[in-house]
């Protein structure tokens, strides 16, 4: 759970000049991106006794009893080559013999907001071998590596870690699911243990395996290779508290803004069509030192194109816990109804939830 901004100390303070993310063009180095393959700052703190069950919901404490042994477990795995050593270098199949038997990954099948992020996130924490032989990251983050470093490269680089945590699996591109896939596939025979999170639409909650199935199928022949692990619950974020603020007045988001150290002022139409120059493996380093985000007039989306992009912005900004202050329409209006039942649905459904959150957390901006 992220802190308010005025208990974080993010409250109004002299009249500064706000940032803006429209101003930004970062360019990231490809070590840049395998160097912050750790969990978010938001996940840096989090641990499986920090993990709070809901009594209601058995299958999130077995989660955690199956995840610490899972764990565990790996602490006898020898990572293929040590990170250091080449990919398809000797001594492979005398490593593979020593091997734990058994599935090498795990999947949390769940909604949104039931905690599979900070499980995912705890059990990199947990498995013991140093951060440079872990590596955590989302579906897109995996995908974007991919893209800058080359698909042999990304599997020399990660066949000698001990383990790979991707949090928010997608299913719904084809292509990508296939490229990841086969990456998974090299990793695996590399010795690399494999734990990955996907969610569950809000109204598929009650049907069992559907999002496990899926996922099962996507990796066609890795399924073998993971032990599906459900997380029932509803989602924490809205779990007992209000709801999110209204959206704010122009005048006051403004004025939120320049009161702000570390704020960053843009109008919302400007912000969506300035992320088109921007590739999205840059998006973390887009947000790189802000403490709030400022947007005035807030319409919906125009496209799909333009929404995935938003919807990275949205991780990123929910990731390093920058709360986000806006005026026009409300975050559950973004979205069209046509996106909102389409092939990316899970992911709007995840922005909306995410950006709700941080407009929570961005009440404390205003005087």
């Amino acid at each position: 759970m992220s802190t308010s901004p005025a208990a974080s100390g993010f409250g109004p303070t002299a009249d500064t000049a706000p940032l803006s993310l429209c101003a930004r063009e970062p360019h990231v180095p490809a070590d840049r991106l395998v160097a912050e393959m750790v969990p978010p700052p938001r996940f840096d703190s989090v641990r499986f006794d920090t993990y709070i069950p809901d009594p209601n919901q058995p299958s999130q404490t077995e989660a955690v009893r199956v995840l610490e042994g899972f764990a565990t477990g790996l602490g006898g795995a020898h990572a293929i080559g040590g990170g250091k050593r080449g990919f398809f270098g000797l001594g492979r199949s005398r490593d593979r013999a020593k091997a734990p038997t058994g599935p090498r990954g795990v999947y949390l099948d769940g909604g949104y907001g039931v905690g599979k992020t900070h499980l995912l996130a705890s059990l990199w924490h947990a498995t013991p071998a140093e951060p440079s032989l872990k590596a955590f990251g989302t579906f897109v983050e995996l995908t974007n590596l991919v893209g800058a470093l080359g698909f042999q490269k990304t599997v020399q680089t990660l066949s000698g870690h001990r383990l790979l945590c991707i949090d928010e699996f997608e299913l719904d591109d084809p292509g990508d699911t296939v490229l990841v896939s086969t990456l998974l596939g090299k990793l695996v025979d590399a010795g690399v243990a494999l734990a990955a999170t996907s969610n569950t639409l809000p109204g598929k909650l009650g049907e069992g395996r559907f999002a496990a199935a899926d996922f099962l199928r996507e990796i066609q022949g890795l399924a073998a290779r993971f032990r599906p692990l459900r997380i029932d619950g509803e989602d924490y974020r809205h779990r007992g508290l209000p709801e999110a603020p209204a959206p704010f007045a122009d005048e006051e988001v403004t004025k939120a803004a320049h009161a702000t150290e570390g704020a960053s002022l843009d109008d919302f139409p400007q912000l969506l069509a300035h992320l088109a120059k921007v590739h999205p493996s840059r998006y973390g380093a887009l947000t790189d030192g802000l403490r709030a985000v400022c947007l005035t007039d807030v319409q919906p989306v125009p496209d799909q194109s333009t929404a995935l992009r938003l919807v990275v912005l949205a991780d990123r900004l929910y990731d390093r816990e920058v709360p986000v202050l806006a005026s026009g329409l409300p975050f559950d209006r973004l979205f069209s109804e046509e996106m909102l039942n389409g092939g990316y649905r899970k992911k709007y459904f995840r922005a909306i939830s995410r950006l709700t959150a941080l407009a929570r957390d961005a009440k404390g901006l205003v005087a």
